[in-house]
């Protein structure tokens, strides 16, 4: 019957999405993008940069484009190559568009504070490097709602969460994974982790608490990696292999880890499928590294759940993927999601949109979406509270902050002051204290002192010495 017929095509807004990519003069061109084989998406872009790993010579670099700086890339276009091991992964902090995380293979996990103008030379001095893990760190990501939290993971299958403004680690999550960590996503409002590993199993993990709240073994049945993501209502979205090693995604719900809401077969393809996420339109796109395709779906609340909406194609193979937050779209055109395909030489933007015939803001395709306000504190994170992304509306676009510093305060073991106690008259802590042993440190101080000034005379003399002598010779 003709009623059943115009049931069978969906009502969306979303049905006609279509992908694009920019004009060639709008590529970023010459940039000779990582070799190392891992499944990071190896770019990360904000309203003002995009990032990408590139291959460097003893070392790890990565590249700081400002986004209007299309074209060829100068080949002395500086780096930023502090890490004496190649950089596996890289993440723009969500709450200041200046300061991105790097991640390498030398163990260490540096913070580095970008400038709005381009630097000179290579920027070689991160903020603050923070050293914990004992293997090669492959994934980073910062916390979406609380200021200064990033989280690293790396191939000692040790989860570390850190508070950047001090330097220091907040929490390690040690005895939960018993292999390799094959990505790790925070739910919205940051209070619960989803992790998939090695060992075939997908964790929900109230990082907190340092307890794993639900588990599934084998979400898919192959052998390949899979990876997992938070979506809307505290669902779980994954890709993985099927035991015919054909590519599959799944849904599943938190609460009933037993049996997928959704499970589909893709095709036999066998590139590491990489979602990216946007939750003010319910749409996960698909990435696989390798493949020269994006497909993309939206997740409701109806049978079969995951809707398949198109696929965006070309000719080339993708060696990696940056997503752009919302807060970097370009609202006039009906832009709802812009990628950064790379390639081996070169960056090519692709720009997903919605075909309507107004010029007006289209405010059922831009709910208020996060801004770059962070909600919460670290310590206030910490000790429990939660709280939801601060949301801003597109209305009028973005525009972007200007530059803002990250202040790093190391906590001073100096004013940890001895713990109050009885007081042992033989206490090695009273001994430490005692007023003959202050002296000494302070007469030392003052022997250094003198020292030094000395030193800054014979110095100031051998340069006057100097400048008589190179003045003489002219």
């Amino acid at each position: 019957p003709p009623a059943m017929s115009r049931r069978v095509v969906r009502q969306s807004k979303f049905r006609h999405v279509f992908g694009q990519p920019v004009k060639a003069d709008q590529m970023y061109e010459d940039i000779r993008v990582s070799k190392v084989t891992c499944d990071s998406s190896f770019c990360a872009v904000n309203p003002k940069f995009v990032a990408i790993i590139v291959e460097s010579g003893g070392g790890g670099a990565f590249i700081v484009l400002p986004l209007a700086k299309t074209g060829r890339v100068d080949k002395n276009h500086p780096l930023v190559t502090g890490h004496t091991a190649p950089v596996l992964d890289i993440d723009w902090c969500p709450h200041n568009d200046n300061v991105i995380a790097s991640a390498s293979e030398d163990t260490t996990v540096m913070v580095w504070q970008i400038p709005d103008y381009v630097p000179v030379r290579n920027i070689t001095e991160p903020v603050v490097t923070l050293e914990g893990h004992s293997k090669r760190v492959s994934i980073i990501s910062w916390h979406p709602t609380a200021r200064n939290v990033l989280l690293s993971a790396g191939c000692d299958n040790l989860v570390i969460l850190w508070n950047v403004g001090t330097g220091e680690m907040l929490l390690a999550l040690d005895d939960m994974h018993t292999d390799l960590i094959y990505n790790v996503g925070w739910n919205r409002n940051g209070s619960l982790l989803v992790t998939t590993c090695k060992d075939k199993k997908v964790r929900v993990i109230d990082p907190r608490k340092q307890q794993i709240i639900a588990e599934k073994t084998k979400p898919h049945d192959g052998t390949r990696p899979i990876r997992a993501i938070f979506v809307a209502d505290g669902k779980i979205f994954t890709t993985g292999f099927s035991r015919m090693s054909e590519r599959q995604l799944g849904l599943w719900d938190l609460n009933n880890f037993e049996e997928p809401i959704a499970l589909q077969e893709m095709d036999t393809s066998n590139g590491v499928l990489l979602p990216f996420y946007d939750a003010d339109s319910s749409i996960v796109y698909l990435c696989g590294k390798g493949d020269s395709s994006i497909r993309y779906f939206e997740i409701t609340d109806e049978a079969p759940y995951v809707h398949y909406l198109n696929t965006y194609s070309s000719k080339e193979p993708q060696r990696g993927m940056g997503f752009m937050p919302k807060r970097g779209l370009d609202v006039s055109k009906c832009e709802i999601a812009r990628f950064f395909k790379l390639h081996e030489r070169k960056c090519e933007p692709i720009v997903m949109t919605v075909p309507r015939k107004s010029d007006l803001f289209q405010d059922d395709l831009y709910p208020d979406t996060p801004g770059p306000e962070p909600a919460l504190e670290a310590d206030e994170w910490l000790s429990g509270k939660d709280a939801e992304p601060i949301l801003i509306s597109l209305r009028d676009g973005y525009v972007p902050i200007k530059n803002r510093e990250l202040k790093v305060v190391k906590k001073n073991i100096l004013d940890s002051k001895p713990p109050p106690g009885p007081r042992r008259s033989h206490s090695t802590c009273d001994s430490d204290y005692s007023p003959p042993a202050l002296e000494e440190v302070l007469e030392e101080i003052r022997a250094l002192k003198e020292t030094v000034q000395a030193q800054e005379k014979r110095i100031c003399d051998l340069e006057n010495k100097l400048c008589q002598f190179t003045n003489g010779t002219d």
